[in-house]
């Protein structure tokens, strides 16, 4: 195999080579987790050097909650999770799931809330699908079932070879499936995340791409490669561990193989290659329980509904770095109960309601306002300190599942909130370091706009004009403030905020966080 810094190197020339072609085709590969510092010379050489030579936005930000399924959905349709409806890894929708939370990837759920709602589980268009009704050939493969949240219809084997979708073993169409264990074996048991990344994983899900998905030289105008690393690793071991530098040398390795493979195909110089993470991540400091906490408090609350609950029972549901807590007929006694309770926890950070009280913000001020959203969320608290490796940024955790030492996310840390976007090819400008505000939900919209394809217009993001060789900075700019809100309780005075930097007509939140200042 070519050296990738070889490749990369043809790179530039190719581009010259076919500006004419440029917009022809985009390939999308998502680092699970990959945070902006962990993009450097010596444990990701090969895009480190694609970031020299291509853009890299420093000022990226991810949609809040800063998890995968909230991201991946605003990836795919460019739209603010109240839209789009997905607005945490896991929801409770009662005439989904009556007892407790359901995985939002999950396709018997997502299948379930499609029939119930005629096909808008997702109630915006995904680029791929928004592609497919024009006709052009698209590609999804997943090592993550996330990647099923990308293009989600059933299709015929005719259909699925113009529109091939892979999430981990499974596939669209489900004939698929066969092809490509008999091609590359069976899909492999994943890593221990404590002492390995998931390479193996992430190898056989980019050569059933390469291999299978794209059918010799005829590379689709639009593919999808989401990786499960450096999130799989991070999780395990923390970032800056041993397992979590494998995991990015590995996808540094596999993105030399997509350079390679669309080089052989001859599509390298007409190919824009977006490297995109969902969420950043942090270093779990304390893990706790707040649904024991909140019984000790003598509320009525638990993960799971196990007998029909009754006006003010609370579900709580965990997102590592937040908690939803959904309000058994929204009570509002138990609401303002809930709020101050929470507004007494040492571990406590900003907390959301429907509407914005007194001390808390509203949802609708993160977007995450859908139909099903819980009656109050609640960001845990972290901070800059440094974990063992000296990455800096740590959280305290929800729940058992992740120990102190290994790795998080969902806060509103901005080691979660900054994450990664670099893209090079045709379409875009050479050697910039973007410092101009930009979100996961600019990346549909942008696509789009390369691909020449309307739809973009109808999202919640922007173009990102400043980063094309053919576009023109947005004037005026960047604005950032601090927004704050208080209340005394019977612990003190809460006070929490929420940074947002505004540009060119849309807002991205920086961080959020909050204080307690105990009664004397």
């Amino acid at each position: 195999m070519r050296g990738c810094l070889a490749v990369l190197a043809l790179l530039l020339a190719s581009f010259a080579v076919h500006a004419a072609d440029e917009g022809e085709k985009v390939v999308l590969i998502v680092w699970d987790g990959l945070r902006p510092d962990s993009v450097n010379e010596k444990d990701t050489p090969n895009l480190a050097k694609l970031a020299a030579r291509g853009v890299f936005f420093a000022n990226h930000h991810a949609s809040i909650l800063a998890s995968t399924e909230v991201n991946g959905t605003v990836l795919a349709t460019g739209c603010h999770p109240a839209r789009s409806s997905v607005i945490a890894n896991v929801e409770f929708r009662p005439e989904i799931e009556p007892t407790r939370g359901f995985n939002t990837e999950h396709v018997e759920e997502v299948r379930k809330g499609d029939g119930l709602t005629g096909g808008k589980y997702l109630k915006v268009p995904t680029v791929p699908e928004i592609l497919r009704k024009a006709g052009r050939p698209t590609a999804v493969a997943g090592t993550k079932p996330v990647a099923f949240l990308f293009d989600r219809a059933e299709r015929t084997d005719e259909e699925g070879a113009k529109n091939p979708v892979l999430f981990q073993s499974r596939t669209l169409p489900a004939s698929l499936a066969a092809k490509l264990k008999e091609k590359l074996g069976a899909f492999p048991p994943p890593a221990d995340s404590t002492k390995a990344a998931n390479s193996e994983e992430d190898l056989w899900t980019t050569r059933a791409l390469l291999e299978t998905l794209w059918q010799g030289d005829a590379i689709p105008d639009y593919s999808v490669l989401w990786l499960s690393e450096a999130d799989y690793a991070q999780h395990g071991a923390g970032p800056g561990s041993a397992p979590a530098l494998a995991g990015l040398k590995s996808n540094d390795e596999l993105l030399g193989r997509v350079l390679e493979r669309l080089e052989a195909a001859k599509q390298l110089g007409r190919t824009n290659i977006l490297i995109v993470s969902d969420h950043g991540f942090s270093t779990i400091v304390r893990a706790v329980s707040t649904p024991d906490a909140l019984v000790k408090a003598g509320f009525t609350a638990s993960k799971d509904f196990l007998k029909p609950p009754q006006k003010g029972d609370i579900l709580v549901v965990g997102h590592g770095g937040a908690i939803f807590f959904y309000v058994t007929q929204h009570d509002a006694e138990t609401i303002e109960k809930l709020v101050d309770f929470l507004q007494g926890l040492d571990y406590a950070g900003t907390l959301f309601t429907r509407e914005a009280k007194k001390g808390t913000f509203a949802l609708a001020d993160v977007h995450l306002e859908s139909e099903a959203a819980p009656d109050v969320a609640m960001g845990m608290k972290w901070s800059n300190e440094k974990n063992e490796a000296g990455v800096p940024g740590t959280l305290v955790t929800e729940g058992a599942k992740r120990k102190p030492g290994q790795g998080n996310h969902a806060s509103l840390s901005p080691y979660e909130l900054r994450n990664t976007l670099i893209a090079a090819g045709p379409s875009f400008k050479q050697g910039v370091r973007s410092t101009l505000p930009s979100g996961n939900l600019d990346v549909a919209p942008t696509v789009l706009a390369i691909l020449g394809e309307k739809g973009g217009e109808a999202m919640d993001g922007r173009v990102l004009e400043e980063a094309l060789a053919k576009g023109k900075t947005p004037e005026g700019e960047p604005a950032t403030t601090r927004l704050e809100t208080s209340r005394e309780t019977g612990h003190g005075v809460w006070k929490q905020y929420l940074k947002v930097t505004t540009f060119a007509g849309k807002t991205y939140v920086d961080e959020g966080g909050a204080e307690l200042t105990p009664k004397p």
